[in-house]
């Protein structure tokens, strides 16, 4: 009988600690979830160049993963703290800025070749995602859905984010700074981009990293 009133008064001991560690790990969750826009403005936030990137990533043959980047846009959030869903995002690449680092491109110039010929830079100089509507805010996760421009075509996109942190104080400029990445699979001949498809994947996956600082005050 000992042993039996024993092993519940164990059994029963764990069940609470059990329920303690789970209460206090949910709680701790609510307050990461509750923090990662802690003492942020809402405003506008400015990408830093210096700290962003938006690359790209198509299967060449099924052999390899071709990656490519473009180096010259623009984006801008227009932050809304107090109810996240009001926020919008607007991005405005720059065709001609591709930069696939193909060798000799003094015999063949492939980045000018793909700007011109598949994503027709002549006629649509610039790839614009536009927001339209962003999720609430769970954790550091959301979506962004928008439309997106691009080879004179504009079609629906969702947009997989995170907010990776922020900081009310950059440590040079001394202003309000978030730090956001955002993945999104599209399949290009959507947009008319169908070129060696599929043997080049239809399929691209894009990914995009920046650092946003709030008004125009980068650093030089």
């Amino acid at each position: 009988m000992f042993k039996n009133s024993f092993l519940f008064s164990v059994a029963k001991s764990v069940a609470i600690s059990g329920a303690v560690f789970f209460s206090y790990a949910s709680a701790a969750l609510s307050d990461d979830q509750g923090s990662v826009l802690e003492g942020i403005p809402s405003g506008t936030y400015s990408v830093d160049l210096t700290h962003a990137s938006v690359i790209w990533k198509v299967s060449h043959f099924g052999f390899s993963t071709y990656v490519g980047r473009f180096n010259n846009f623009t984006a801008e959030i227009d932050l809304n703290v107090e109810d996240f869903t009001k926020s919008s995002v607007a991005v405005d690449i720059n065709v001609n800025s591709i930069d696939t680092a193909y060798p000799n491109p003094e015999k063949e110039d492939f980045d000018k070749k793909l700007s011109q010929n598949w994503l027709k830079s002549e006629e649509a100089p610039s790839i614009t995602f536009v927001s339209t509507s962003v999720s609430p805010l769970d954790g550091q996760n959301f979506t962004i859905d928008g439309e997106m421009s691009m080879a004179g075509q504009t079609h629906p996109v969702t947009l997989n984010a995170k907010v990776n942190g922020s900081t009310p104080s950059h440590p040079f400029v001394k202003k309000p700074l978030v730090g956001f990445s955002a993945t999104a699979t599209i399949d290009r001949t959507t947009w008319g981009v169908s070129k060696y498809a599929p043997q080049v994947g239809a399929e691209v996956a894009v990914e995009i990293q920046g650092e946003f600082i709030k008004s125009n005050s980068l650093p030089e």
